[in-house]
């Protein structure tokens, strides 16, 4: 939907929506021939599903594999063709980091390299979040001509490099392949008001690996997503309502707090994520919960565990569902098939349930139920239209 026309549609109620993002939640056929949301155990689901409609999302279009970052745009109702937000400026919001009109910053992973300088673990083994600060302090002391450094550790083997001066350019390259079994990849400019900010970025990066060169883990760094603040139109002012973000990893706190969402921090875990809800409900009235389970699973491809992360969602549901929310939506962000162990292009689970919702009679959240379900294969960022028509928070267009 238009921005425009939400804005002139959007009114008050006093309902409350609740959005969960199971990130990576769309899945393909295993072992025994059924997706991981078909194997889980989704009691609760399931009978949403039956009292709901199901359908499907495209994040940004057929055969599009998205990242996190527009995956989630899209489900907060912007465009992400027109709204595009690199992975740098989401992790470097979700930590709480300021990012001025001069920052330009880059997501990092501290990676493995081997003696040939080849990529053998991107994470590093997902190192500590301890270990990684105590890195960043040490990256710390690479001074650049002409510009500020910040390093900053987000989580695990997460970090985040601000580079802070005038004339830095996000035309430059990354020097993450997403691939093991090479070397990273040289930065270099993308066009020419790059350049300069391209040899600032080397320079980094080559005294980086000389002070991280005797580590056993963690003696590299991966850098992708270059990216700088971008300008909004505040999701609160566009639907009329007070908004918040439950979230866990910083990068999901990142993107909802560029769209103006207010974060509610303190969770570790999705039990505690239910219970801010449950502590702030009276205070908002619409909230996005992120799971991020699911994709950790299907990213290292381990079927098994991404069955038992839907399982695990799926008890915790009641506690949810007890706050009498008028509309819950649960979907993902994009598919991250265990088998695959990445994300891709496939069409994303999505179930609306609550107030007004035309029952399909369908008995089953999985992909095959949700492919002929009620709502159809829509684009992501008509979701939360249909959620809030559901919680009479858009009014009739025209005569």
């Amino acid at each position: 939907m238009d921005l425009d026309l939400i804005r002139r549609l959007s009114q008050p109620a006093d309902t409350k929506v609740i959005l969960c993002v199971l990130d990576g939640l769309g899945g393909v056929q295993g072992p025994r021939g059924r997706t991981e949301l078909e194997e889980a155990n989704t009691v609760h689901l399931d009978r949403m599903a039956e009292a709901g409609s199901l359908g499907r999302t495209l994040p940004v279009g057929h055969g599009i594999t998205p990242g996190s970052g527009p995956g989630h745009i899209a489900l907060f109702s912007y465009d992400p063709l027109e709204y595009e937000i690199g992975r740098g400026a989401l992790e470097t919001t979700g930590i709480g980091f300021e990012l001025g009109p001069n920052d330009l910053a880059a997501r990092g992973n501290l990676c493995d390299l081997d003696a040939d300088g080849c990529i053998t673990d991107r994470r590093a083994g997902r190192l500590p979040t301890e270990e990684t600060t105590k890195v960043c302090e040490a990256l710390r002391q690479i001074a650049l001509p002409g510009v500020e450094v910040f390093v900053e550790p987000v989580q695990d083997q997460r970090f985040v490099l601000i580079l802070r001066g005038e004339g830095l350019s996000a035309a430059i390259s990354d020097s993450d392949p997403q691939r093991e079994g090479v070397p990273p990849h040289e930065v270099a400019a993308t066009s020419p008001e790059g350049e300069r900010t391209a040899d600032l970025v080397r320079q980094w990066v080559t005294r980086a690996h000389k002070i991280l060169g005797t580590r056993e883990r963690g003696n590299g760094t991966l850098l992708r997503g270059w990216s700088k603040r971008p300008d909004m139109p505040p999701f609160p002012d566009l639907w009329k309502l007070r908004a918040a973000a439950v979230t866990v990893y910083p990068m999901y706190r990142g993107v909802a707090k560029l769209c103006g969402m207010d974060s509610i921090e303190g969770a570790q875990d999705f039990q505690q994520q239910i219970d801010l809800v449950r502590k702030h409900w009276d205070d908002y009235d619409f909230f996005f919960l992120h799971y991020k389970y699911t994709d950790s699973a299907g990213e290292d491809g381990d079927f098994r565990s991404k069955v038992d992360a839907i399982s695990e969602f799926d008890a915790m549901l009641p506690g949810l569902l007890d706050l009498e929310p008028n509309v819950v939506v649960v979907t993902g962000d994009h598919s991250t098939p265990a088998t695959m162990a990445v994300h891709s292009w496939h069409p994303v689970p999505l179930l609306v349930w609550g107030d007004n919702v035309r029952r399909d009679h369908l008995h089953q959240f999985s992909e095959p139920n949700c492919a002929v379900g009620e709502i159809g294969t829509i684009p992501a960022k008509e979701v939360l239209p249909l959620a809030f028509a559901h919680a009479g928070r858009l009014a009739k267009y025209g005569a």
